[in-house]
């Protein structure tokens, strides 16, 4: 039932639930050949690096990290070959806008899978198999389960062959999720429109707030029309019938001490790594989700804050940050 369900939110021909959201990355990754490369974002999630970095080097598959808001810069990657282009739109943690046609493009002239981690967006806003992608991979722990009360991920396709080696290497390294986590995220599905509307709503207006604060040096957020990505987001995060552009924020202040400060006065907005909940969450990507990059010649800024913004009130979100930022 959840994977029909998983389905027909992405119009997909196939989906598989997996036991995390890293775990149908692993998985994923495990369907390529021995040698074959894959490219990843240059601001992708810490967990994702580490994956390729730590773990499936140990089985002869190479990555390599590139700007993919840079057409030159991936065509030149994948001068060579590759086995996938993993990309994630918007991006973690600096809400980066890529163009997936273009992307697709590339990726399938080079002989490449795309693969769209699309766990900030959900197919509420953005469906990546409609724009050329092969595959679609979420933490489903985040938006779309939506209470921070499951583990569960998930890769959708429309490719039959694809999804039958993904369905044997799910049953045979047994990265499956449980019944009452699949049931959790069957109930939290129902809201998904009404919760994404609702982020994307407060997220919005805090980061139009936070572009007029003394105390912020710079705002990251797809809506704001000043943002490099804004005009693709606007097209390519419209499946809701008009452009949503997501319930996550990030902004920069002057120093580490500073952002490390912001994030233990909030008083709304709850320390912790995870995302996508109806509760608002604030981090400090540098020394939480993004900790592996250290040493990579990838890191993050330490003056990086990261919010997910949840469904309370604007206002009271807003107050909160004012408090904590005075």
């Amino acid at each position: 039932a959840l994977q029909s369900c998983l389905a027909a939110l992405e119009g997909s021909s196939h989906a598989l639930a997996f036991a995390s959201g890293m775990a149908a990355t692993t998985v994923l990754a495990m369907a390529l050949r021995p040698g074959e490369l894959v490219l990843i974002p240059d601001d992708v999630y810490g967990g994702t690096y580490r994956l390729f970095d730590k773990v499936m080097i140990d089985r002869d598959l190479r990555y390599e990290t590139v700007d993919m808001t840079d057409a030159s810069a991936v065509e030149a990657a994948l001068a060579d070959g590759a086995g996938m282009v993993f990309a994630e739109t918007p991006t973690n943690p600096t809400l980066k806008i890529l163009d997936l046609e273009l992307l697709s493009d590339l990726a399938h002239d080079a002989g490449a899978l795309l693969a769209v981690d699309n766990t900030f967006a959900t197919p509420f806003l953005q469906r990546p198999l409609e724009h050329g992608a092969d595959a679609v991979v979420y933490s489903a722990t985040k938006y779309l389960g939506g209470h921070s009360d499951l583990v569960l991920g998930s890769v959708a396709t429309d490719d039959g062959e694809l999804a039958d080696r993904l369905r044997f290497l799910q049953n045979a390294v047994g990265a499956v999720p449980g019944p009452f986590d699949s049931w959790l995220l069957l109930r939290g599905l129902k809201t998904l429109a009404i919760r994404m509307r609702a982020h994307c709503e407060g997220a919005a207006r805090i980061a139009h707030w936070l572009e007029d604060h003394p105390a912020v040096e710079q705002v990251y957020y797809p809506g704001l029309s000043n943002d490099p990505g804004h005009q693709v987001a606007t097209e390519q995060m419209a499946a809701a019938g008009e452009p949503l552009y997501g319930g996550m924020v990030s902004f920069t202040v002057e120093s580490e001490a500073r952002a490390l400060s912001v994030c233990e006065r909030t008083q709304l907005f709850f320390l912790a790594e995870s995302l996508g909940g109806v509760e608002s969450l604030i981090e400090h990507p540098g020394r939480m989700t993004h900790a592996s990059l250290a040493g990579s010649g990838m890191e993050v800024s330490p003056a990086l804050i990261r919010l997910s913004v949840g469904i309370e009130h604007p206002d009271d979100l807003i107050a909160d940050l004012e408090r904590a930022l005075s």
